[in-house]
């Protein structure tokens, strides 16, 4: 059982930065995430790629944790948040679970066969939405991981929990993957939803408004929907087939001001650039999905984490490029996460997940494997969201590199460094990438190591695994030591 610690008492905060992180609060929009997946033929190793920053303006805290199978009782009930009540399954997956205290809709999720799920807020235009008990929202993740065994299989759960319950939250994207597919699953406010999978050679992106468009709801084998999705807007006046021509899901359930935003298409078609073989004009309208002009990998998609619009007009390098723009990478920026979903290995080794704690671009990613035990210590610090008060006193502190307190030292580093950013971010991002550089080398010589051992000695090729990821964790600590004592 896990149990978690407060961080010890940390110094008072500065006048100065009391105003700089009120500015960021007022700045901070409360839906902002980016997420990315890759086909399984549209990545170098053929492994499905879903990748995502998870946005929410500060006081906050991530948490991770690796649950195992449970079995549970005939008469175990499932309560949601609203009131009401699901049967429990007979038996839950084992998943890893990245937590934040107090957010409803900003927890991510992958299970022991290699089902993932994250999400984006995407508002709706519904006003009057239908529920039952109270509908569902924060528990629709959770329940996913705990019984899907593939993607399809998630959004068909998804689907029905929302028909059944209604979902209870304006609108959202739900990126559901497995080694196999990845999917978006759109819900609207109600019981409403469609979901399409990104085809397999094809690399989709989204921020925080719908990005499906025309849909063939006949083709089950890449559509599916709730029944009525089309005759409902219809109903609605949002949707004349005469006036309006083909049914564009993401024109007529959007909310209007998030489909317009440049603030969402902007960083979509920021991302895309990346990908893209030609130039994608930056317009409101961009294409789902792309086939990339040449393959992706896990250190190909963290560039794309890391994005402020470098190389575009929209990129000012003499300055913090987080105050001049909404970027991909934010300072709302509370966690970021890369899933390899490879097949062709037990699940144990093929599922790496290769977690940053804080916006990427002033931290590092470090890989752990699905098969380990538990996160190390440092990375489940504190049950409950923060007060602003003790978030100001954690981040303000002198640095010191705990390796009991991972999240509030990455965050503590973040701060030093975004003080000074733009004389310190290039050595981080240095140090970032000859760490992440190493990782990768290292990689496939540690995995023939455990795929030796594994049949053998399952726990021995584990603990190999769990070792290597908390050596790169303690080599990151060191490196954020040495770049803040050059200073």
């Amino acid at each position: 059982m896990i149990t978690n610690k407060t961080c010890p008492k940390l110094l008072p905060l500065s006048a100065a930065f009391i105003l700089i992180l009120l500015a960021l609060l007022a700045a901070a929009p409360a839906r902002a995430c980016f997420t990315i997946v890759a086909g399984k033929n549209a990545t170098v190793d053929g492994s499905v790629i879903m990748a995502h920053n998870e946005d929410n303006s500060p006081p906050q805290v991530v948490n991770h944790y690796k649950i195992t199978r449970i079995k549970h009782e005939a008469a175990e009930k499932i309560k949601l948040f609203k009131g009401g009540q699901l049967q429990q399954a007979e038996q839950t997956w084992a998943y890893i679970w990245s937590e934040m205290p107090g957010m409803l809709f900003s927890d991510s999720y992958v299970n022991e066969w290699g089902v993932a799920v994250t999400s984006n807020g995407c508002p709706s235009r519904q006003d009057s939405p239908v529920l039952t008990n109270g509908g569902i929202g924060f528990m629709l993740r959770r329940i996913i991981a705990q019984r899907a065994k593939s993607a399809r299989e998630g959004v068909m759960l998804a689907g029905k929990l929302v028909e059944q319950f209604g979902y209870n939250a304006s609108g959202r994207t739900y990126t559901i993957c497995d080694p196999n597919e990845g999917w978006l699953f759109c819900v609207v406010n109600g019981k409403h939803w469609l979901a399409k999978k990104v085809p397999d050679d094809h690399v989709a992106m989204l921020a925080n408004t719908y990005t499906i468009h025309q849909v063939n709801l006949t083709d089950k084998q890449n559509h599916l929907a709730c029944a009525d999705i089309i005759e409902y807007a219809v109903q609605r006046g949002w949707y004349n087939p005469e006036r309006n021509g083909p049914f564009d899901f993401a024109a007529v359930y959007a909310h209007p001001k998030s489909l317009s935003n440049p603030s969402n298409f902007k960083r979509q078609w920021g991302g895309m650039r990346y990908v893209a073989t030609n130039p994608i004009p930056l317009r409101q309208k961009l294409p789902f999905s792309v086939v990339p002009k040449q393959k992706l990998d896990v250190a190909a998609v963290m560039k794309i984490l890391r994005d402020h619009y470098e190389n575009t007009k929209y990129y000012k390098p003499s300055a913090d490029p987080h105050k001049t723009n909404r970027t991909i990478c934010h300072p709302s920026t509370q966690t970021s996460f890369i899933l390899q979903l490879r097949n062709k290995l037990p699940s144990d080794i093929g599922i790496v997940y290769w977690l940053c704690l804080v916006k990427p671009c002033t931290s590092f990613y470090i890989p752990f494997y699905f098969g380990i035990a538990d996160f190390p210590r440092g990375f489940y610090t504190q049950s409950q969201k923060p007060s602003l008060n003790a978030y100001r006193r954690k981040v303000e502190s002198f640095f010191q590199p705990a390796p009991n307190h991972a999240f509030w030292t990455f965050s503590n580093f973040a701060h030093k460094v975004d003080r000074d950013y733009e004389t310190t971010i290039a050595r981080v991002q240095a140090k970032a990438r000859r760490l992440e550089t190493r990782a990768f080398s290292l990689q496939k010589p540690i995995e023939e190591i455990a795929l030796k051992l594994y049949p053998k000695d399952k726990a021995a090729a584990m603990q190999l695994l769990a070792n290597h990821s908390k050596g790169l964790y303690i080599s990151t600590l060191e490196a954020a030591d040495k770049i803040l004592s050059q200073k």
